[in-house]
């Protein structure tokens, strides 16, 4: 059994981060291991300061982690190798729509909410020529996008495994032609996360059930690619007194805080493994 930890190094890790890789880091205890991956491919908002922050809340929690960390801004090449392959295939397409252009789309017929509760984008550059794709692609900033018909075509129906739920069919439909890479991101969080499980060996990929919509992109991907399916986990969120999940903002609920105020982390983290919270703190699933 091998798990993961992936943060991002955008702000202070919070009781939700750490509920999560406690989970995770279980599995050391039954002879399994535990690896440390650092989303940091947002290079507007990644921080070293906050990565150094985040590896002094997981030593305080008495989490260790077997190897090195990985680093998904070492891992371009990997993201760019999966990407033309896709492309070579004629799964991906170059998409030119700005944000405005796809918030109008809402009002439209095709505009329909995906599971993430976002607009399903109604594929305005999946048709484009050859030649316009060439032209603009040379000028214009663009994403590129999953032809996500041409995609489950090829796949057929897909599943993965629940952790004590059994086989839940995964319906990647439902999202639309998904975003896969941006300019300003050479890897959405679907193709890097998904290549970096397998690359890292992950059996067991234990996170929020808010992500659980996006394993059924995952499962695609993974299909697509060649590469072996984890079992997943997705486990209940840390709501804050006001029933809302908790976000990087909250600042009282960081780990850097609960560290300052005294709170004994390996005790905390005993607490967080039997599901206990700090007083006004809940587990609620989405």
């Amino acid at each position: 059994m091998l798990t993961r930890f992936a943060p991002s190094p955008t702000g202070e890790l919070h009781l939700g981060h750490a509920y999560s890789a406690v989970l995770a880091h279980a599995a050391r205890r039954g002879g399994g291991r535990f690896v440390l991956r650092i989303d940091d491919i947002d290079g507007s908002r990644s921080r070293e300061e906050y990565l150094a922050a985040a590896l002094t809340d997981l030593a305080w929690l008495g989490i260790f982690w077997d190897g090195d960390p990985v680093r998904q801004s070492q891992r371009l090449a990997s993201y760019q190798a999966a990407l033309d392959d896709l492309r070579a295939r004629g799964l991906v397409y170059p998409c030119f729509c700005t944000r405005a252009d796809i918030a109008a789309s809402l009002a439209a017929p095709h505009g329909a909410p995906d599971h993430s509760g976002g607009a399903i984008y109604p594929g305005t550059c999946r048709h484009l020529s050859d030649e316009e794709r060439a032209r603009r692609i040379a000028a214009e900033p663009h994403c590129w996008r999953l032809d996500m018909a041409k995609a489950t075509a090829l796949t057929g129906d897909l599943e993965w495994e629940e952790q004590g739920q059994g086989l839940r069919r995964a319906d990647p439909a439902a999202h639309g032609d998904v975003v896969l890479a941006r300019k300003d991101a050479p890897a959405s969080y679907h193709l890097a996360s998904t290549l970096d499980d397998a690359a890292m060996g992950v059996t067991h990929v234990i996170r929020g059930a808010d992500l659980t919509a996006s394993t059924d992109v995952h499962r695609l991907l993974q299909a697509l690619l060649g590469l072996p399916v984890p079992r997943y986990r997705h486990h209940a969120l840390v709501c804050g007194p006001d029933g809302r999940r908790l976000a990087k903002r909250d600042a009282a609920a960081s780990l850097a805080s609960l560290r300052a105020a005294g709170t004994d982390g390996p005790a905390l983290a005993a607490d967080l493994l039997g599901h206990r919270l700090p007083t006004g703190y809940s587990l609620r699933m989405p």
